[in-house]
């Protein structure tokens, strides 16, 4: 983390990464129980462009970029196949709907 960022926070750094941890926890138990996903990768693609504003250029920042994108994807895909949008209601018509 860049040393600019560390001076503006008002709390230690220790307990910014256990935040983080708790938040990456709680996206990730949401998109494997496929609740509320779109939610889930709207917060992810939130906490990614965080992190790549916050870490600068580095050698993952590749990889942040892959990850970042593909929760927009599943965002919009997932905002697209909602129930209100006319796509699948349950996890058994999720599953009809794609056979």
């Amino acid at each position: 983390m860049s040393s600019w960022v560390v001076e503006l926070m008002p709390i230690p750094i220790r307990e910014v990464m256990i935040g983080t941890a708790i938040l990456d926890i709680a996206i990730g138990a949401l998109l494997l129980v496929d609740s509320l996903v779109w939610l889930a990768a709207l917060v992810g693609t939130a906490h990614l462009v965080i992190v790549l504003a916050v870490t600068g250029i580095t050698d993952v920042t590749v990889r942040d970029i892959g990850i970042m994108a593909g929760m927009l994807a599943l965002m919009i895909d997932s905002m697209l196949a909602s129930p209100s949008m006319g796509g699948p209601q349950t996890f058994i018509d999720k599953i009809k709907a794609k056979s």
